[in-house]
């Protein structure tokens, strides 16, 4: 998988993950919304540690750097257009 596809599937998975912890604040005892917001957690999770292990960090203070290199330094700022996937219809 390229960047841009690992970066839109964690994207697409903490979106669901905050949609999910939305509607549980309202429906706080349905079970099923429950186990699949953990489900997306654990999804999420897993994706988020594919991408920094082969494109880096994607943010300084949620990722383990090296001690002997601050490797957040050479990753592209979230501002920068490298850092960010492009959707269809983008320029």
């Amino acid at each position: 998988m390229d960047r841009d596809s690992v970066l839109e599937q964690l994207t697409q998975l903490d979106f669901m993950a905050l949609d999910l912890a939305m509607y549980l604040d309202t429906h706080p005892d349905d079970r099923d919304a429950i186990t699949h917001y953990n489900a997306v957690i654990n999804d999420a999770q897993s994706v988020r540690e594919k991408f920094e292990q082969l494109f880096g960090p994607l943010c300084s203070f949620r990722s383990e750097s090296s001690p002997d290199n601050w490797g957040w330094i050479e990753c592209p700022w979230p501002w920068e257009c490298d850092a960010n996937f492009t959707l269809k219809g983008d320029c």
